[in-house]
């Protein structure tokens, strides 16, 4: 299944100075990947980075040579390029942890985040945190994870943006909480990555009149999306990625 479009935007938003949310990818290994990370200004965006080089670096390492062994984990129910995925997580998260012990407990630094990684027509996707993936397919958006955030203990509708703070992250813990789908992607499908900065003032309806706009710029859809959480009071980091099938 061929991507035909693919686009991504990260901003610090209307309020904060630094960005501590990113995205990378890496076109060659199909691997795509957005952040909302945390731990403050110099300390966030800072290990972000190192996060980010250690996912690419780790998961090329690993599907180069499809004979090697998984050194965390494997399972047959998932494809040798999502046990690539999980086992590249499970390394770059303990290689974050490590570091964090060496810090005093205010200087600690970790991230939310899901990784996307297109097989053929399979795109496995881990989601780490509070991010959001959703599917767009024919017209109708149905989201793939619940987040693991306050918001799986929160039964008030009415508690705004306090409930999407971070249950599990990159870096946090000993042991890192992950979800693993993997999706068959069909020709008109469209995948839509978002942090807390993008959804936590949008509602499933608005995100999904904003991805079904027949546009050939799709940074456009990004663009509204951030203007509209904006004008709902947003005060966070923004990171949003499409892509187009």
């Amino acid at each position: 299944m061929e991507l035909k479009k693919f686009s991504v935007e990260s901003h610090q938003g209307p309020f904060l100075n630094i960005n501590e949310d990113g995205y990378d990818f890496n076109l060659s290994d199909e691997l795509f990947m957005i952040f909302d990370g945390f731990g403050g200004s110099g300390i966030g965006d800072k290990n972000l980075v190192t996060l980010k080089e250690n996912l690419k670096k780790f998961f090329h390492n690993f599907i180069s040579d499809r004979n090697s062994t998984m050194p965390f984990y494997y399972s047959p129910k998932y494809l040798l390029e999502g046990n690539a995925l999980i086992n590249s997580a499970l390394f770059s998260h303990f290689e974050l942890y490590k570091e964090n012990l060496k810090k005093p407990f205010g200087e600690r630094a970790g991230a939310s985040g899901i990784l996307a990684l297109k097989f053929e027509s399979i795109v496995s996707l881990l989601s780490v945190g509070n991010c959001r993936a959703y599917i767009l397919r024919k017209g109708k958006i149905k989201s793939v994870f619940s987040e693991d955030s306050f918001q799986l203990l929160s039964h008030d509708k009415f508690d705004g943006p306090h409930k999407n703070i971070p249950l599990s992250g990159f870096g946090l813990f000993p042991d890192l909480h992950y979800q693993l789908k993997e999706i068959r992607v069909t020709s008109g499908d469209k995948l839509l990555l978002i942090t807390d900065g993008v959804y936590g003032r949008l509602d499933e309806d608005e995100l999904q009149s904003g991805m079904s706009k027949d546009t050939i710029n799709i940074k456009n859809k990004i663009l509204e999306l951030f203007e509209l959480a904006n004008s709902r009071g947003n005060l966070d980091n923004q990171t949003c990625m499409i892509l187009e099938f």
